[in-house]
This record gives C-alpha cells, structure tokens and sequence, in this order.
C-alpha cells in the first residue's frame, strides 16, 4: 500500500478536464430502490447531469456494475450518454478489487479520481478507501451517490473524508472543470445546467430571456 497525500489545497488540487477520470458504480435498479437519503429521481437527475459534464469536457469515463443480471442493467438516463459503452459487470463489491476497472484507470495515465455510487457506505467508499491507499487523489460525489439510510450516507461521507478523499456535487464538478466561462465549453455546460439545473436553470433560463431583448447581445 502506498502512502496518500491529496494535494488539498492551491491550483493542483483543482480538477481540470485533462487531469482526471470519472467512475460511475452501480447506478442499478435495485441499487437506486434502496437508496433513502436523497429522492430517487433527483439523484438520478444529477448523475446523468455529472456523466454529461464529464462528457463535454472529455473527461474519460467508466461505467460499471455489480451482478447485473440480478441487479438490473445501468439505468437507461445514464447508459444513454454513453451508449456505445458496455459496463464492466463485476462480481467484487469493491470496484478497486476488479482487475479490469483498476487497469483502465491505469491505461488513462491520471491520478484525479471522481467517483459516484450507490451506495454511499460500500460501493463508494470501499473503492474510495482502497484508491486513496493506492496513491491516487480521489473526490467523491456526494448528490450523484445515496446511501440505505440518512445515517449511512453520512457515515459514508465522514469516513472517507476522514481518510482524505475530497467531497463535491455535480453542479461543482462542472463549475471546477469550466472554470472560466471564456473558454469554448461554456455553451455545452449551460445546456447542461438548463436541463438538469433546478432553480439555478431556471435562473439561467429568465437571464437569457432578458439578453434575448437588448440589441447587440448575441443570444
């Protein structure tokens, strides 16, 4: 086991789209039936909004499942933003365990890990605990991820945070990786936050609205 050291703060402990990769584990139907912490619905909602993201800015991304002819096929939303990929179907409750996951990894050449799962307190944090042991600086996803219960998901959370990954949701996963709205991506992430983005879409919507009125604004 290496020893981990998460750069915490300055400029190289921000993500960008060339220095990490993004695993979604085990977004299943018998996964998200028992998630209890957050609505089904809004954290499917966010973690098609995060593969989105990841997508638009070519973050390299891995889908994977447990079992899944016990467990479901991934989720429709999800594998339809990657449809040209099959997710690795494993056996090991740790995706850090299943050769094939850690060996993509690998072959990217990054060391930023983002990872999302269901659940909260095994699927996320197992894998979170054994890559942070590998060397790697990992962020987990909190609101694309759920846990059985209120307190599984928090115990989740104050474990790995304990042992050093960095905690963030979606809407900053995008914000990190766009980081200037001058540069070319900012017109696939504001359809990303107009589809997927609450409130704050709905903000973006009635501002674009009012530009769309004054001459000379270009939208």
């Amino acid at each position: 086991m290496k020893t981990s050291q998460p750069v915490k703060v300055g400029l190289p402990s921000l993500l960008t789209p060339d220095n990490c990769v993004l695993l979604l584990i085990d977004h299943q139907p018998f996964q998200v039936s028992g998630v209890k912490n957050i609505d089904a619905a809004l954290m499917i909602n966010n973690v098609v909004s995060l593969a989105k993201t990841a997508k638009a800015f070519g973050v390299p991304t891995l889908l994977t499942t447990v079992v899944a002819d016990r467990g479901g096929r991934l989720i429709k939303p999800l594998q339809d933003v990657f449809p040209e990929q099959t997710p690795i179907d494993r056996t090991q409750i740790n995706t850090w365990e299943d050769e094939q996951c850690v060996q993509w990894v690998e072959r990217t050449g990054r060391r930023k890990l983002v990872i999302a799962a269901l659940w909260t307190e095994i699927c996320l944090a197992f894998p979170v605990l054994h890559a942070l042991g590998d060397g790697y600086d990992v962020y987990f996803v909190t609101d694309a991820s759920g846990g059985t219960s209120v307190e599984a998901h928090e115990m989740g959370i104050a474990r790995m945070i304990q042992a050093g990954a960095v905690p963030l949701t979606a809407n900053v996963f995008g914000a990190e990786l766009q980081r200037d709205w001058a540069r070319p991506t900012a017109g696939k992430l504001s359809e990303i936050i107009l589809e997927h983005g609450g409130a704050t879409a709905t903000n973006l919507a009635w501002e674009l609205q009012l530009l769309a009125g004054r001459p000379g604004t270009g939208v």
